[in-house]
């Protein structure tokens, strides 16, 4: 892997980590009590923040591989697909098991971007939010068998 790409990608998977830490004492509230507004509209930018990172480190993954990138006006279900392909050295960026749950989160960086914050929905938000570090935890371990392997 190139040294100014990896060094790249590792910023990234910092910059979600600091994300995800941030934001442990709103996980925590929404674990107790449903959030009130300011606490949905948070947790909406989160989520909006969380995917727009996942799809950064997956961009340089590609640019690292000559890959292309999509470029048609759906390019974020096109690039969400082929992180779940294999590449042309026989890898794929993410496991099938979190195709599912990581969909959804593209789901919500389209509806974020499209919505108003008073129309967010709470009991819709709520299981991607509660899932967040879970989810995380096995993308990180897809990146850094990515890194380590150096494709």
């Amino acid at each position: 892997m190139d040294e100014n790409i990896k060094i790249k990608i590792e910023h990234e998977i910092s910059r979600i980590e600091k994300l995800i830490s941030d934001a442990k004492p709103l996980f925590d509230l929404c674990k107790t009590r449903d959030p009130d507004f300011i606490e949905i509209s948070a947790a909406a930018q989160i989520l909006h923040s969380f995917y727009n990172g996942v799809e950064s480190v997956v961009i340089l993954f590609y640019k690292n591989i000559g890959k292309k990138l999509p470029g048609d006006i759906r390019w974020h279900k096109t690039l969400f697909e082929m992180m779940f392909e294999n590449n042309a050295n026989g890898t794929r960026i993410f496991r099938d098991e979190i195709k599912e749950n990581l969909n959804e989160y593209l789901l919500y960086r389209h509806y974020i971007r499209h919505s108003y914050s008073s129309e967010f929905k709470w009991s819709e938000m709520k299981p991607s939010i509660l899932g967040i570090e879970e989810i995380w935890i096995k993308i990180k371990e897809d990146f850094e068998k990515l890194i380590n392997k150096g494709s």
